[in-house]
């Protein structure tokens, strides 16, 4: 009995009933047909024009091979364009590096970015960015950022009411040490400030997502090597941010997504399991949760129920339409991308 009660008491604090609205999954696809590379992953996601996303990501021979590159696909009229390369590691005609995590972010001008990091490792590689004033038609020269700024490094920036550019990143020290940090922008990325996330705390964290809240909060929550998602927060529109601390949510070592609706409801993608032997154990089931206060989540959706395959590192907005549209990895061998609706309210 005392077993059961602890179960039941634990399954409400995951599983509140909240009064959230109904959620319908209503579309699901690949976007890859007879993809022009063995392995991709990381995608990202976001709306250019109403009714019109796009979609970028890395792919190549397999990750960290030489020959990786960032490719993109255009949504349009409900199909989605043939893939082409838009930017590579190739520094001269004999050293050439991977690319790595695209993050897509169209900013208040209407500017389009692309950010992506290129270098031989995670713990080696630079920040890099293009950029498009015309929708991603056409797309700037490559510009390295500068030193000790990486962009952001899986997730999408926030832009705030004042124009301030908040971009979540972190960095992976040789030593196997996690840092999550915060690079702000008060002149539309021209130059950025580096704010640090309780670089004193014991977690270790990477791939932040940012959401915000009415009463003027701003919650970070990240990525770990302890098993759930871990938080942390700010009330100076991210100059300082507090202690990191655990969520509820498990985190089996794999990137999260994160978005705050229109309706300020927060929503994350996640996948729900404790860590295995293995980074990659743990990545096949992957949900969709939704919270009011950024501490008790609600499952609302069951993307993928595998079992040994990897459904990873999602990536997730809002249109202009309501519908929120999430991108993930599809057992490395495409991206999937599936379409929520809510039902009533």
């Amino acid at each position: 009995m005392k077993i059961l009660t602890t179960l039941a008491i634990l399954f409400v604090f995951l599983f509140p009933c909240t009064g959230q609205d109904t959620w319908k999954k209503i579309k699901e696809e690949l976007i890859l047909t007879n993809p022009p590379f063995k392995e991709c992953h990381a995608s990202t996601i976001v709306e250019v024009t109403p009714g019109e996303l796009m979609s970028a990501w890395f792919g190549g021979t397999r990750e960290s091979a030489k020959d990786v590159e960032i490719w993109i696909s255009e949504l349009k009229n409900g199909t989605w364009s043939k893939p082409i390369s838009v930017a590579n590691g190739i520094v001269n005609d004999t050293l050439r590096y991977p690319c790595w995590n695209p993050v897509l972010f169209r900013d208040q001008k209407a500017t389009l970015h692309l950010f992506y990091k290129v270098g031989p490792n995670p713990r080696e590689w630079w920040g890099m960015e293009i950029s498009s004033v015309n929708n991603g038609k056409t797309w700037s020269r490559p510009e390295r950022l500068p030193d000790g700024i990486l962009g952001p490094i899986k997730n999408k920036p926030i832009q705030l009411a004042d124009g301030i550019m908040l971009s979540p990143s972190s960095t992976e020290s040789r030593d196997g040490k996690w840092r999550a940090h915060i690079e702000r922008s008060a002149d539309g990325g021209s130059t950025w400030q580096f704010v640090p996330i309780d670089s004193a705390g014991g977690f270790d964290v990477i791939q932040p997502s940012i959401l915000h809240y009415k009463d003027g909060h701003l919650q970070a929550v990240c990525r770990s090597k302890q098993g759930h998602v871990i938080q942390a927060w700010s009330d100076d529109n991210g100059k300082t941010w507090g202690k990191l601390t655990p969520l509820a949510l498990f985190n089996p070592n794999s990137g999260i997504d994160a978005v705050t609706l229109k309706d300020g409801v927060q929503l994350i993608v996640y996948n729900p399991q404790t860590p295995g032997k293995e980074w990659f154990n743990g990545r096949a089931k992957l949900h969709v949760a939704v919270s009011t206060d950024g501490i008790t989540w609600k499952d609302i959706a069951v993307l993928e129920n595998g079992t040994m395959q990897e459904y990873s590192y999602p990536a997730v907005i809002q249109t202009q339409d309501g519908r929120v549209h999430i991108t993930y990895t599809y057992d490395r061998k495409n991206i999937k991308h599936v379409v929520l609706e809510q039902l009533s309210k």
